[in-house]
């Protein structure tokens, strides 16, 4: 007969007050790192898709001695009931033993990560005179995008649109130095960095919006180009992993389909000092994020290590 083992169950709740930004930013750093020095092991995502046109993920990896796995669910048509469209569960394993030792939420875990990694590509590849940014969608990845990147930086000045005009004042009030634009267009002129945060189908924003030397992050786009060709094609294109971005969808991103893999560089080489990011101040750079394990891994340590510090979550019995 086996034994009876504790799981540490923490909450959504839990989790947000446990995941420290600053914290995040520097483990992100380091495990896009790892990802791209080899050191860490992730499968591609995979995904089962439903009837009703959504999706449930899975996502193992591990990293810097962190086991895990994620089940997420993508469900957009969730917005009109009033519900988040992503969903899911974390599970750590010990990685000695592979016994599980925690069951934490995931949908906090990916909201927080997903705007802080692009926050850190940003540190590498956007001008550091940036003053400008230009936030698109006012979901939850707008609101985790206008906090990381705030944090990470100051902004003169922050723009925020949306198909839902009072999603965005509602996005906007967050920050004192964010307006809101009554279009993509008129947000993206002249912004220095633009993050696109929606779940378009077709591309939201135009290469002939940007301004010259701006960054373009994208961290939606699970159902549909986010970026438009040309933007792809003039940019200098940067991704979490090659392997991964290059996968067909839902795995892989549908920007990015066809290139070939020499195309594009990743994070973790340009952190490392092992390839050139930006080498001009007029140079265009595209982040293209797919979300990625070793983010999720990171984010889990932090929450982790700090829950058992603080004493926090609910010990239950398999």
């Amino acid at each position: 007969m086996s034994e009876s083992r504790d799981l540490l169950f923490l909450s959504q709740a839990e989790v947000s007050r446990l995941l420290d930004l600053d914290r995040l930013f520097d483990a992100l750093a380091g495990a896009f790192v790892e990802l791209s020095a080899g050191r860490a092991s992730v499968p591609p995502r995979i995904a089962a898709r439903t009837a009703s046109g959504g999706l449930l993920g899975a996502m193992p990896g591990y990293v810097s001695g962190v086991l895990e796995a994620k089940l997420v669910s993508v469900f957009p048509q969730n917005h009109v009931r009033g519900m988040p469209s992503h969903q899911g569960l974390i599970v750590l394993f010990d990685e000695n033993t592979g016994a599980p030792i925690a069951v934490m939420d995931g949908v906090a875990i990916t909201a927080i990560r997903t705007g802080a990694s692009a926050a850190v590509a940003a540190r590498w590849l956007a001008r550091q005179d940036s003053a400008t940014l230009a936030i698109l969608g006012a979901g939850v990845q707008g609101r985790s995008n206008l906090e990381a990147f705030s944090r990470s930086r100051p902004f003169k000045e922050i723009r925020v649109a949306s198909r839902n005009a009072d999603s965005a004042k509602a996005l906007a009030a967050q920050n004192p130095a964010a307006i809101t634009c009554a279009t993509f267009e008129e947000a993206v002129r002249g912004a220095d960095i633009v993050c696109c945060c929606t779940d378009a189908r077709e591309p939201v924003m135009k290469y002939e919006w940007l301004v010259p030397g701006a960054h373009v992050s994208s961290v939606g786009g699970t159902f549909g180009p986010e970026i438009d060709a040309q933007t792809i094609g003039a940019g200098m294109l940067f991704v979490e992993s090659r392997e991964s971005v290059l996968q067909p969808p839902p795995a892989g991103a549908h920007e990015l389909q066809g290139l070939k893999p020499e195309s594009l560089t990743e994070v973790g080489q340009v952190i490392a000092g092992t390839a050139p990011g930006r080498t001009a101040p007029e140079q265009l750079t595209v982040y293209k994020s797919t979300g990625h394990a070793v983010e999720d891994a990171a984010a889990v340590k932090i929450v982790y290590e700090r829950a058992l510090a603080e004493g926090a979550g609910q010990r239950v019995t398999l």
